[in-house]
């Protein structure tokens, strides 16, 4: 690699530093939900309050190829050469997809870890099967068509941490089938989990998530009813009386929490349509109003919201949704619209532009 390229490369690292050790709303939230068809869609949203992650999506058609990224600062890493056409929401650089859907209907996402993931120490001689976690996605989504190939795929690679001082990520996949697993990387060895729930938020580790839901057996949907205490009788306020006890703050916990009730909860369309909206109906809940993540006296972050995008994947029908900070439509891209043997490589913001739109309905 040229020098030119070494020094590009290392400028890239050092500017995504800066912005992730700002440690603002690292959060993301993930949830599965399944129409009566039997389709799967995996919606999440992605936190973080330090700074506009200057969001785009991609299109990558068969054969794109990209180098790794490595933790010395070179983009000299394992060759990520698409087998597989795919579209991802990607953060900060086009390279770093945080979300996605490849044209065989596997969808996969990175969820912050931050305090409890560690990766394998980097390894030179191991450069050619090495990966940056930022980059993983991609080279999952290029490379795998069901979780079962991401399996295998996960015992060919060395996954390095390419941002000093940045958090650790882990990893959502599934596929068409409502296959999905969670990989973390804990004391620099592969833990992969099978998530039957399907939910997905940050720290702890998957496991001690999924312990902590026992706290909350007495959940359930609908209302309490009345009963005698003693000498008086209680009764309900009002609707959600079952609901009593859910934990309503912004931590991991109890998003996790929070996300298992509401997905549990949701009733089952016939369309798939109307499980995607339903999907980003429940996630409204998880929205982070900025500010609240700043303490009193500190200057907000100047943007509209710690939730930069919520997207869903429909992988059944093959199309990945968003809806951003900036504006709260929800847009699609069909992937069986595209064809990824002759479609040349892109990317494009998100948004248009970062002003929320308000249409005015006209009264005659």
């Amino acid at each position: 690699m040229n020098t030119g390229k070494i020094i590009m490369a290392a400028a890239v690292l050092a500017a995504i530093a800066g912005s992730a050790v700002c440690n603002r709303a690292e959060a993301c939230t993930g949830i599965t939900l399944k129409s009566k068809n039997g389709a799967y869609v995996y919606a999440r949203t992605i936190e973080w309050g330090g700074s506009n992650l200057q969001s785009r999506y991609v299109v990558v058609p068969r054969g794109h190829a990209q180098r790794s990224y490595l933790p010395d600062g070179t983009a000299d890493g394992m060759e990520l050469k698409a087998r597989y056409g795919y579209v991802g929401l990607a953060v900060e650089k086009p390279e770093f997809v945080a979300e996605g859907l490849n044209e065989k209907g596997l969808s996969a996402g990175l969820f912050y870890f931050p305090g409890y993931g560690q990766y394998e120490t980097y390894n030179p001689a191991l450069k050619g099967s090495t990966v940056a976690d930022l980059q993983f996605v991609a080279a999952v989504l290029g490379n795998c068509a069901d979780v079962d190939d991401v399996r295998r795929f996960i015992g060919k690679v060395h996954v390095v941490g390419i941002v000093p001082q940045a958090s650790t990520v882990h990893w959502r996949f599934a596929d068409k089938t409502g296959e999905q697993i969670v990989l973390e990387y804990i004391d620099g060895k592969a833990r992969i989990y099978d998530n039957a729930l399907g939910v997905l938020t940050n720290s702890p580790s998957f496991d001690w998530q999924m312990t902590n839901l026992n706290n909350y057996v007495n959940l359930y949907s609908g209302s309490a009813e009345s009963h005698r205490f003693g000498g008086v009788t209680l009764a309900q306020f009002g609707a959600g009386s079952g609901m009593l006890g859910l934990p309503g703050d912004v931590t991991p916990p109890s998003r996790f929490v929070r996300a298992a009730f509401m997905q549990t909860s949701a009733p089952q369309y016939d369309s798939v349509q109307q499980t995607v909206f339903e999907a980003f109906h429940i996630l409204n809940n998880f929205d982070i109003p900025i500010g609240v993540e700043f303490a009193a006296g500190q200057t907000p972050t100047d943007i509209p919201s710690a939730t930069q995008w919520t997207s869903a994947c429909d992988t059944e029908n093959m199309v990945i949704y968003y809806r951003t900070m900036y504006d709260c439509s929800i847009r699609s891209i069909d992937l069986t619209k595209i064809d990824f043997g002759r479609i040349a490589y892109r990317n494009a913001p998100l948004d248009a532009s970062p002003t929320q739109p308000v249409v005015e309905i006209a009264i005659r």
